[in-house]
């Protein structure tokens, strides 16, 4: 078609064309084919997937509270990406895919050097100023280079990751600004020209540009990463082996007070923050799944970040100071360094079919309307919705790895009584006194509520010796 008649097309009365997408003229440029297309599909599919790797296996680790429970979120943004990412590529004449293939030798080493950063400075800078970026530029190269109409279902794909990379971006930045000092920036130098001569020579991450030809030597990932099974906590954590507190305990009680309940379902709600510790070693540790399965365990695991987070929020509206309340790490502690991946699974399920009962998350939301707080109304609500999708996920997931429901459901109980049977070994050791912090946060929350505490919830001094959270008798423990 002649330039001129693209200029002069006009639609009926004037009204957008091509459905919103595109004007015929810009439509009339052919774009990119589809084996290209398709070539660049699956590089973005690489690196969101090496993205969500990352993210995973350092979130264990990572003793920040607030980078754990990021990471925790955009590990499971990247999982949906590569999602989507793999059904767009399954539309465009690919059977087999072919997306396990590394795409880019050089690329490889971009993201192997990442994951295997040794501080949190260099991990940030890796992930919010190299790595992120470059995939935010070839998606916005994509959508200028395509054609908008033959193309649509990849521009809608580019254009929802690059709405969601950019909230990413703000959070890094954010957080390179308050932890990355200029001299760990200028010591950090010679690393970040390895990432940027990375991009160089693998052509972009699109792989549209010009490809450098230029050595390439490995620094960190020389030697290959080797996940950090050990929860680590910022210095807010306290006294992490204490067990000196029964929340369940005093929730199922019905001589406490609504309201005071709602306390420990805070406490309990924040102690969550150690499933994804948990959860992320059975994603790094079990390969050979279907996409679908890191997919919904990365749901899962950042719900269950987003229920630590709601329990902060609930605790600072309270004007709580949450840290005066001692939010352990002994259960993924132990998990993480006794138990093999299917067995943290079995732990995993076993605790989310106890909160399907009548003590679970209905109760607990029950209390939350009850103690008039529309906040733990909401809180709790949306608890109890997570819960019973993450049992779906179990039922999909983990109960084909023990052949039937009875089998999955025994070995979980005999898993989770394996690790929680260390009452007194920790406080013989010297690592906890099990002291009662209750007192302290149930005066704080009064206080803020300008109500007289109530005596005997005061007074409740009840801890996990013998015990484990669904109030079973373990052997030994006392």
């Amino acid at each position: 078609m002649k330039a001129t008649s693209l200029t002069n097309y006009k639609s009926y009365h004037h009204l957008p064309t091509l459905a919103g997408l595109a004007t015929i003229e810009e439509a009339a440029s052919p774009g990119l084919g589809i084996d290209a297309c398709v070539a660049r599909l699956k590089r973005y599919h690489y690196a969101f997937r090496r993205f969500h790797e990352i993210f995973i296996a350092r979130i264990t680790a990572e003793p920040i509270y607030e980078l754990k429970t990021g990471f925790s979120h955009h590990a499971y943004l990247c999982a949906e990406h590569v999602q989507t990412l793999r059904v767009r590529v399954g539309e465009m004449r690919e059977p087999p895919l072919g997306l396990e293939a590394v795409p880019d030798q050089a690329l490889e080493i971009l993201f192997d050097e990442i994951l295997a950063a040794p501080t949190t400075g260099e991990l940030l800078v890796g992930l919010y100023e190299i790595g992120l970026p470059a995939l935010q530029a070839a998606l916005a190269l994509h959508m200028s280079e395509t054609n908008p109409l033959a193309d649509a279902p990849s521009i809608r794909v580019c254009r929802f990751a690059r709405l969601e990379l950019a909230d990413m971006f703000a959070f890094g930045a954010q957080s390179i600004a308050c932890l990355v000092t200029p001299a760990e920036r200028e010591a950090m130098q010679p690393w970040v020209a390895l990432l940027n001569s990375s991009l160089a020579v693998a052509g972009g991450l699109a792989g549209a540009n010009a490809r450098v030809e230029r050595p390439l030597v490995r620094q960190y990932s020389a030697t290959p990463y080797v996940y950090d099974r050990v929860p680590q906590r910022d210095e807010r954590f306290q006294d992490l082996h204490n067990q000196g507190v029964n929340p369940e305990a005093f929730l199922y009680n019905p001589q406490y007070p609504a309201r005071a309940k709602t306390l420990m379902m805070l406490f309990k709600r924040l102690r969550e923050v150690d499933v994804p510790e948990m959860m992320a070693g059975i994603i790094h540790e079990t390969k050979g799944k279907p996409w679908g399965y890191y997919l919904d365990m990365s749901r899962q695991l950042w719900d269950e970040a987003r229920h630590a987070m709601m329990g902060e929020v609930g605790f600072v509206a309270n004007g709580v100071d949450w840290t005066q309340a001692r939010i352990t790490y002994n259960w993924s502690l132990r998990l993480n360094t006794e138990c093999t991946p299917i067995e943290r699974h079995a732990v995993l399920y076993y605790i989310e079919q106890g909160l399907m009962a009548k003590t679970g998350k209905r109760y607990e939301w029950e209390v939350g309307v009850a103690s008039g707080d529309p906040l733990m109304a909401t809180i709790q609500d949306y608890d109890w919705a997570d819960e019973v999708l993450h049992a779906a996920i179990g039922r999909e997931w983990y109960i084909p790895e023990l052949g039937n429901w009875k089998d999955a459901l025994d070995f979980g109980d005999r898993c989770w009584t394996k690790i929680v049977s260390n009452w007194a070994d920790v406080r013989e050791k010297g690592l906890t006194r099990h002291d009662n912090w209750w007192p302290v946060i149930y005066r704080q929350a009064c206080a803020n509520w300008g109500v007289e505490p109530d005596p005997a919830a005061l007074a409740f001094d009840e801890s996990y010796a013998g015990q484990r959270a669904d109030l079973k008798a373990v052997s030994g423990s006392a």
